[in-house]
């Protein structure tokens, strides 16, 4: 038996215990938690064999009292000895993607994104903003196949583009980062039968850091008027650890003051964000801080928002948020802003940058507040770009 040790000041300590899916040579993946630097195989800790398949899918299914017991028994698990056969350093395992993504959507959440991307692509328009934003949360469909996890390397999408004669192909030259929270669907709602805001939190098993990896120059061509499309699909990248939502509850916030009122779908007494401040490194410099307390539109009403047709979800399902940027430059979420659409190249390691080039390589974290003073860190979401294949 081994007493695991963890400093007070870890980032994964007894406030986090999030969830993860890892394996060592001669293993099959196998359900894990964080402690500290330790990799804890939960079918050993906990005895039970839901923990032994290799995704997190089975286990979010059983609910959220299921949820809720199994964390309480996690924390008290850790905080005894420990079946030494449990225990992995972090070093040691590979980790992977930690639950099977059954359904995608990404959604435009940020206020100060969607307004900078409004003064971008239309300087004439006095409001940034297009009629509908601040009535629904806007979104679009996209695809799960394509999301992978943290480390995995991003190849060059190529694709169609505008030429200045008429459209060309080849890989694309504004390749972008959107820096986003993805949300987890733990249990998801039968066809026709809507999700209400104020049961979102029931559904939503726990938070990840997403990386919506986009192709400005072929998304500008082909995403009138349908939306994203090829510009998006290529790859998005996840977080390894999904932090639950239950250990998420010193975070919550308010949302910015919703105004016009929202209609009684979307409408919430106390509708809440989360205290999450993300970091962007480009080639290993800090290039911005986004806050995603400024977030609009919160969790639990782009949850409503998806299902309110009766569109079903399933365990699984993944929405994330849009890109998270506050209202000063250095807390951006994209490099179309950083760079105000490549017409200001920042200083990246000593090289200028307008958008990514090949070999480039960002890293999105985050931390948010947790129990007892405590900080609850989402590991790295990480990606570097090789060349488009031929």
């Amino acid at each position: 038996m081994t007493r695991l040790e963890v400093g007070a000041d870890s980032l994964f300590g007894i406030a986090n215990l999030p969830y993860g899916v890892y394996s060592v040579p001669g293993q099959t993946p196998r359900v894990a938690t964080r402690y500290g630097d330790h990799v804890v195989d939960l079918a050993v800790l906990l005895s039970n064999p839901v923990f032994a398949e290799p995704s997190l899918n089975p286990f979010m299914a059983q609910g959220h009292a299921r949820w809720v017991e199994a964390r309480e028994r996690l924390r008290d698990a850790v905080a005894v000895d420990v079946p030494d056969e449990a225990v992995h350093a972090l070093d040691d395992v590979t980790l992977h993607l930690p639950f099977e993504v059954a359904d995608y959507v990404d959604f435009y959440a940020s206020e100060h994104h969607a307004a900078n991307l409004g003064r971008l692509f239309r300087p004439d328009n006095p409001d940034p903003l297009l009629p509908n934003w601040k009535h629904l949360p806007v979104g679009y469909h996209g695809r799960s196949a394509s999301i992978v996890v943290s480390g995995t390397d991003i190849v060059r999408p190529s694709g169609q583009r505008k030429g200045p004669s008429g459209p060309v192909f080849g890989p694309a030259a504004r390749l972008d980062i959107e820096a986003e929270i993805g949300f987890v669907v733990g249990t998801g709602n039968p066809m026709g039968t809507p999700i209400p805001a104020a049961d979102a939190a029931e559904h939503i098993f726990g938070v990840v850091l997403f990386n919506d990896w986009s192709a400005r120059d072929i998304q500008a061509w082909e995403y009138v008027p349908l939306g994203p499309n090829l510009g998006k699909s290529f790859a998005s990248t996840v977080s390894p650890w999904v932090v639950p939502l239950l250990a998420l509850d010193t975070a919550r916030v308010a949302v910015p003051d919703q105004r016009p009122a929202v209609l009684p779908y979307l409408h919430l007494p106390e509708p809440w964000g989360l205290d999450l401040t993300l970091e962007v490194t480009w080639n290993g410099a800090v290039v911005s801080r986004p806050p995603y307390a400024a977030m609009y539109w919160s969790p639990a009403q782009m949850l409503a928002h998806l299902t309110v047709n009766g569109a079903p979800t399933r365990t699984g399902d993944l929405f994330a948020s849009g890109t998270v940027s506050g209202p000063a430059g250095d807390e951006v979420g994209s490099f179309i802003e950083l760079t105000w659409g490549g017409e200001f190249p920042v200083t990246v390691a000593g090289e200028e940058r307008t958008f990514l080039e090949d070999g480039d390589e960002v890293v999105l974290r985050a931390t948010a507040p947790g129990a007892d003073g405590a900080r609850i860190g989402f590991g790295e979401c990480r990606g570097r770009i090789l060349p488009a294949r031929a």
